[in-house]
């Protein structure tokens, strides 16, 4: 696979979040806002691309029956950098994202790459890699956001685009996450299954 079908793959034939239906709980939770959005595909890109790239560079090195703690370790390491990053230059998203940070260690997408993909591939590829999934995941995470940001709350970044008394307060709640994402999911099966209905 070429270096640009490696990075794109993400977006759309294996969109973490559309496609593969992979890091729900932060998917759903850090949503009601773009900048939240933002906060956390990134954070979730920086550990998924670190991560790879060093699951790949050590893969000859950590004992089979030992990779997944291994992996985990690692995985670890770079949240814990992301975590102290963001708490110490972006303290208002970090106390917005909470708890979320600090679980990206055990989010699928990221260990699911590192078994699937980094341990069995070189660096240059597992970094491509990274690099897909990553800008997949945050993609994900704006769309979703931007519809309920903009619905529930009449912002988008944090500023106004509709009248006061014109938001649809459930898109702001738990519930308007399920939504949207169903809406989502189905608008992105339906285009896929015409695209391979004409050709």
């Amino acid at each position: 696979m070429s270096g640009i079908a490696e990075v794109t793959k993400g977006l759309w034939k294996e969109n973490p979040t559309f496609r593969l239906l992979l890091g729900m709980c932060p998917t759903l939770a850090t949503t009601t806002a773009c900048d939240s959005a933002v906060g956390m595909g990134a954070s979730a890109m920086f550990v998924l691309v670190a991560s790879n790239v060093a699951v790949s560079a050590l893969r000859n090195v950590i004992p089979d029956r030992m990779r997944l703690p291994c992996f985990i370790v690692l995985i670890a390491t770079f949240v814990t950098i992301v975590d102290l990053c963001l708490n110490a230059f972006f303290h208002d998203i970090h106390k917005a994202l909470g708890i979320f940070i600090p679980l990206i260690v055990v989010n699928c997408i990221i260990l699911g790459r590192a078994e699937a993909f980094a341990s069995k591939r070189g660096v240059w590829d597992s970094f491509l890699d990274g690099v897909g999934m990553g800008l997949g995941f945050t993609v994900g995470l704006l769309c979703l956001a931007t519809i309920r940001e903009v619905l529930g709350n009449g912002t988008w970044f944090g500023l106004p685009v509709t009248p006061e008394g014109y938001q649809i307060l459930v898109f702001a709640l738990p519930p308007g996450a399920f939504i949207t994402l169903g809406f989502l999911i189905g608008a992105m099966n339906h285009v896929e299954e015409r695209r391979k209905a004409n050709g």
